[in-house]
């Protein structure tokens, strides 16, 4: 009985020949109201902590404009940029863009269900779905490229959804912005493109490719992506080393496994997992929306078969949620009121406690005492936003207990990305000089033509330095007055004083090019 209620439910209603009947207000708007309160309360706790090392990566880049960067495509740093020209060093001001993203997406879903036939309890269900999930959850705490790929994922899900349903081919333009977008926020968006495809190639959906709309669009993706993708050809494909290289660290740090584990407890709330799946049955059963069925398992299948990490499929999810929403909303509209009611109250029951529990893990919202700890405990991305400016200050106090003739000629070289950040962005109201660097897009910026003679030398070992640099002494310890464990307190906890380089500058960097 349960199956023949699922599959009535689920069955496919003929597309109107006109337009359907304006949703109620209450439909339209209580999906961007869940949107607001996460946004709220993103705004209330992001700026609790401090910069993580990635956002610090981001602000360096920032700095200086280009068409590409070595560990990813230029719209990130582009919009840090804009972020720092408005509201300056503040992580309020540059987290707010990260903030308005995940918000988007949390409407962006309310309105996808509306397309796949939802009304407003199913917009409802589906956008707090994707609000109390782990991965979206996180996205709004971080300046980050992933949560503008988030975005990307269920804007293009809500476009096709939306051809799919009125079967106007010139969405498909907005598809194709989208697409090039994305592939200028995060190249890992490849996979989803591949999904797509194959819902073209597989479904209904191949009468498309007799669209001169779809090769518009296509036409499109391209000449937005052209700009990054010459500079990737001008600089030999350097992107992809690096993601290779990137890959193969995180396979041997174990970073691949539990790939299938995550798309249960990271990607999606827990509590949504039976909704997710409803919306799969969903997408498979309505033939108008199949091709939704492949844009989730193609992605799925690749990262799965390339050992990806889990969290990289989260942007696939959005749309499951959204179509198990309107699976279910039909199907509690058949059962008994007072079973139908003890249902929705056990699955938002569910939704609440997972929710707070994720939100005690990701969201600094404690600045003291057992909450504050229990994220620290579990939360390794809230750790690495501890220290930075102690490091900066660490640094401008050796600095000013040198004589002047070695100040008038100090350097000061980084072991990643995020002390390089540091010392770049937070050291420059103590006067710091611009720091020297090997990793990622740093490299390409050079080494000074007045090569420094006292350099005061982060992130390496004591055997490194000395193998590197004359005359190394261990002058301080990068730690934090918490005494939290992190990446800089425990992997690079020494920071030396040296003279020059025992090599030409011009050598290091032939034989220096890192990657992190």
């Amino acid at each position: 009985m349960a199956l023949r209620l699922f599959f009535l439910a689920s069955s496919p209603i003929p597309v109107p020949a006109t337009e359907p009947q304006p949703a109620s207000r209450a439909a339209i708007w209580l999906p961007w109201a869940i949107a607001a309160a996460v946004a709220l309360l993103h705004i209330l706790t992001n700026g609790r902590y401090g910069f993580h090392r990635d956002e610090l990566q981001f602000l360096s880049d920032a700095r200086h404009l280009d068409w590409g960067y070595v560990a990813y495509p230029p719209f990130t740093p582009f919009l840090e940029r804009i972020g720092l020209a408005v509201f300056g060093l503040s992580l309020l001001g540059l987290r707010l863009f990260s903030v308005l993203a995940q918000a988007i997406a949390v409407g962006v879903t309310g309105n996808l269900t509306g397309e796949l036939g939802g009304s407003t309890r199913a917009r409802a269900m589906a956008a707090l779905a994707v609000a109390l999930s782990p991965l979206p959850l996180f996205e709004g705490t971080e300046f980050q490229y992933t949560t503008f790929d988030f975005l990307w994922w269920v804007l293009a899900a809500y476009f096709i959804a939306r051809i799919a349903r009125t079967g106007n081919p010139r969405w498909w333009l907005a598809v194709g912005a989208v697409i090039g977008y994305g592939l200028l926020t995060k190249y890992s968006i490849v996979f989803y493109i591949a999904g797509i495809l194959a819902g073209i190639a597989l479904t209904s959906a191949r009468r498309w490719l007799a669209s001169g709309w779809f090769w518009a669009a296509s036409a499109l993706a391209v000449l937005v992506f052209l700009p990054n993708l010459l500079w990737l050809i001008h600089h030999d494909c350097i992107s992809y080393t690096f993601l290779q290289h990137i890959h193969l660290r995180d396979l041997a740090e174990g970073r691949g496994e539990g790939f299938f584990r995550d798309q249960l407890m990271i990607c999606i709330n827990v509590a949504a997992v039976p909704l997710a799946l409803t919306g799969l049955i969903g997408c498979i059963v309505d033939r108008r929306f199949r091709i939704l069925a492949w844009m989730w398992a193609v992605p799925v299948a690749l990262f799965a078969f390339s050992r990806g990490r889990g969290y990289y499929t989260a942007g696939a999810y959005p749309m499951l949620l959204a179509m198990g929403a309107v699976v279910v909303e039909r199907w509690l509209s058949v059962l008994p009121r007072k079973v139908s009611g003890l249902l929705q109250f056990s699955w938002y029951a569910a939704m609440a406690a997972v929710g707070a529990y994720v939100c005690a893990v990701v969201l600094p919202l404690a600045t003291s005492g057992p909450l504050r700890a229990f994220a620290l405990a579990h939360n390794g991305d809230l750790r690495e936003e501890i220290g930075w400016e102690e490091l900066v200050q660490t640094v401008a106090g050796i600095r000013d207990s040198l004589p002047p003739n070695q100040r008038a000629h100090l350097g000061i070289t980084t072991g990643n990305y995020g002390e390089y950040g540091a010392i770049e962005i937070l050291g420059a109201q103590a006067g710091l000089p611009t720091p020297i660097g090997t990793t990622n897009s740093e490299w390409y910026r050079g080494y000074p033509t007045n090569p420094p003679t006292t350099l005061i030398v982060l992130g390496l070992k004591e055997k490194e330095a000395n193998t590197l640099f004359t005359g190394c002494r261990l002058v301080a310890h990068n730690t934090n007055r918490e005494n939290i464990r992190n990446e800089e307190s425990v992997d690079h906890p020494d920071i030396f004083l040296c003279g020059p380089p025992r090599q030409p500058w011009e050598q290091i960097w032939r034989e220096h090019r890192d990657f992190g």
